[in-house]
């Protein structure tokens, strides 16, 4: 077996190894058995034919000579048959059951009868004993190859039984590798944008000690995470008082023009604190109960606000139907890339679509500006990356917008793509959420 058809899981490498080592102890077994009964049975047929070529010499040698050949072919058995021949000039047969057949049959006739046990080259045919009667009569006893008969039952019974302990040993492959495959999962829905879920702590001593080192694992990686956004919204909020102070005093100032810089230098620092404050809310959309939503009338609802602000926002199209979702989470996602869009095309058109094969909704938002590099699709999704290297606000932005939006859809149980509109030039935001 080369390596690329052994199983890539561990339950079908260790499934095989077993069933493989069952498969040929159980054929090992079988030979053996196969080989002592088909001994014993050889054992057992030469003494059987020791006794009965003594007992039909003897009744042959009471018999007249002219009755003995009619009831020669009564004599006749399943393996062996008797016959009034000749002898033929061959030697002795030196293999060890023509000795055990000579030495039987010996010992059951008189010690002056001499038996010949040779092989007579007949197909079918394996050994033929040649001795004569008291008269002097010529006897021949053809001895055809003994053959082991198995049963078909038995062969069945055989194969039942190795079913049995292959699938009892799958079964046990199963319960030992299930563990791991529970921590894999749980390592997989271990993230900031989802509740943590203890693993039970309970099996084996091995698997209880490897679930409660991932449980504590689990409540660190927990804690820092939260630390984290803690500390970036405690920063971002105390931001604020300084730059207010630093507004206050610019508006003190006499010279007009050094007053509106620091005014626009203050408005980008506000900006980037807000979002910063934004980014460390958005892992806590989670915590926000899931409800019943006409997904349509949401986007309406955005759509309008935008409409009602003097802000160009469409609403495409947007099927109806009703999905389990956070609401409040899902509005600041929408209106998050809304935003992204009017702020890099000037524009913003929504799509929704229902996607019942796959049991997801399909929300677009989509522009007409100037799009993304492909390469450049998934690390605009991280914090604090922009598509060029100015810090000018108006152009670059603060890198938070499109990676708040990543985070919120993550909360959501869906996931943000990015990629180039279909219809033309622009951008396509898709969020995929679950039905």
């Amino acid at each position: 077996m080369t390596l690329r058809e052994w199983p890539r899981s561990l339950f079908g490498r260790i499934l095989l190894v077993l069933a493989l080592g069952l498969a040929l102890a159980h054929a090992l077994t079988f030979a053996l058995a196969f080989t002592e009964r088909g001994m014993t049975m050889r054992r057992a047929m030469v003494s059987y034919f020791a006794s009965d070529v003594a007992s039909s010499v003897a009744m042959l040698e009471r018999l007249p000579a002219a009755e003995r050949a009619q009831w020669v072919e009564r004599l006749a058995r399943r393996n062996y048959r008797f016959a009034l021949v000749p002898p033929l000039s061959a030697p002795d047969d030196p293999s060890a059951l023509a000795r055990q057949v000579a030495s039987a049959v010996g010992a059951t006739l008189p010690a002056d009868r001499s038996v010949q046990v040779i092989d007579p080259r007949v197909p079918g045919t394996e050994l033929r004993l040649q001795l004569r009667l008291a008269d002097g009569t010529p006897l021949a006893v053809d001895m055809d190859e003994p053959r082991l008969q198995i049963r078909p039952w038995v062969l069945g019974a055989l194969a039942l039984q190795l079913a049995l302990l292959v699938a009892l040993c799958a079964w046990a492959v199963r319960v030992a590798t299930r563990p791991l495959r529970t921590l894999a999962d749980a390592a997989d829905a271990l993230g900031a944008d989802r509740p943590a879920v203890p693993l039970a702590e309970e099996g084996p001593r091995e698997v209880v000690r490897a679930a409660a080192a991932f449980n504590r694992m689990q409540q660190r990686i927990q804690s820092h995470l939260q630390e984290r956004m803690q500390i970036l919204a405690a920063v971002s909020h105390d931001l604020q008082t300084p730059i207010t102070r630093l507004r206050l005093r610019a508006d003190l100032l006499d010279d007009p023009v050094l007053q509106g810089k620091l005014h626009a230098d203050l408005a980008e620092m506000q900006s980037l604190v807000e979002e910063g404050i934004a980014y460390a809310r958005s892992s806590q959309a989670v915590h926000e109960s899931p409800l019943p939503v006409d997904l349509r009338a949401l986007l309406q609802s955005i759509a309008l606000d935008y409409a009602d602000a003097g802000l160009p926002v469409q609403l495409l199209q947007a099927d109806e139907g009703i999905g389990t979702t956070r609401p409040q989470a899902l509005r600041r996602l929408v209106c998050n890339l809304v935003d992204n869009a009017i702020k890099f095309a000037g524009a913003a058109e929504l799509s929704l679509q229902a996607d019942p094969a796959h049991h997801r909704w399909l929300l677009r938002v989509l522009d007409r500006g100037p799009g993304i590099p492909p390469s450049e699709l998934d690390a605009v999704l991280q914090p604090y990356v922009r598509l060029e290297d100015s810090r000018n606000r108006g152009t670059g932005g603060t890198g938070l917008g499109l990676a708040i939006a990543s985070e919120l859809a993550k909360a959501l149980g869906g996931r943000l793509v990015l990629g180039p509109r279909g219809d033309g030039p622009g951008l396509e935001a898709r969020v995929e959420l679950p039905g």
